[in-house]
C-alpha cells in the first residue's frame, strides 16, 4: 500500500531531523523504533480503511478520521495525561489507540535506551490492533463494483 510506504518515509525523514537538525540522541534501538513505526503506520491505516467502511465519501472519511481519532488520541494516548493517571472511560479510551504503544515505544527508544525485550508488550499490543482492525477492515468493506 503506498500509504505505508510514504509514511516509513515521513519516519525516516522525522527520525534523521531529530537527530541531525534538533540534536536529540537515539539512546536505544533504532531497530525497534522502525518495527514500532511500521506496525503504528499499519495499525492506523486499518482504522482509515475501518471508517472508509462506513462512508460513502473520501471527504467522508477523512473527516471522520479526523475528527474521531486525533483528538482522542492525542488527549488520552498519554501525550497529555499519562495513561496510567487515567480512570474510567478515559482510561479505556486510552487503551484503545495504537499511538498510546507507539509513544512508549518512541520515547523509551529515544530518551530510556530501551530495546525490543524493553518494548515487546508494546509492540504486541500494536500487532493486536493491526490484525484487529485490518481483519474488521476486509470483512466491513464493500466489494468494488467492477
Amino acid at each position: 500500500m503506498p500509504y505505508i510506504g510514504i509514511s516509513m518515509i515521513n519516519f525516516l525523514l522525522l527520525v534523521l531531523m531529530a537527530l541531525t537538525i534538533f540534536g536529540v540522541p537515539l539512546k536505544g534501538s533504532f531497530i525497534t523504533l522502525a518495527i514500532g513505526a511500521f506496525l503504528y503506520v499499519i495499525s492506523t491505516t486499518g482504522i482509515g480503511l475501518l471508517i472508509s467502511a462506513f462512508t460513502r465519501s473520501q471527504v467522508a472519511a477523512l473527516t471522520a478520521a479526523a475528527i474521531g481519532t486525533t483528538m482522542p488520541a492525542v488527549q488520552f494516548s498519554g501525550m497529555v495525561t499519562p495513561v496510567s493517571a487515567l480512570t474510567g472511560v478515559p482510561a479505556v479510551m486510552g487503551h484503545g489507540f495504537p499511538m498510546t504503544y507507539f509513544l512508549r515505544v518512541s520515547v523509551g527508544t529515544f530518551t530510556k535506551g530501551l530495546g525490543l525485550g524493553d518494548l515487546a508488550g508494546n509492540l504486541g499490543w500494536l500487532c493486536v490492533f493491526v490484525l484487529v482492525l485490518t481483519g474488521l477492515s476486509l470483512v466491513l468493506l464493500r466489494k468494488q463494483e467492477q
